[in-house]
């Protein structure tokens, strides 16, 4: 397999997983961070990053708009739900 196909099999599962994510509001940012250690913003800024390195400037906001299927703000009043403070706990953990 040569590094071009790579990369676009790359861009096809990370497609996927945004729009997986896009569809799954149920899952919490916090959860994901939990869990995996990243989230739907993690994912902006790694875009906003990749982009960056090939000379191209794109807005976090843009990119988080994105990654979310709707402005950021709009996602937060219809899906965030306030954490628990186990979920806290556990995050705090984990970045410890």
């Amino acid at each position: 397999m040569n590094n071009k196909l790579d990369r676009d099999l790359l861009a096809d599962v990370a497609e996927r997983l945004i729009n997986h994510l896009q569809k799954r509001n149920d899952v919490q940012n916090i959860d994901l961070m939990n869990l995996s250690g990243f989230c739907r913003n993690c994912l902006s800024k790694w875009y906003v990053n990749a982009a960056q390195k090939k000379n191209i400037n794109l807005e976090y906001d843009l990119v988080r708009e994105m990654i979310y299927g709707m402005p950021y703000d709009e996602w937060k009043n219809k899906f965030q739900i306030e954490i628990s403070n186990e979920q806290k706990v556990n995050f705090q953990n984990k970045k410890d």
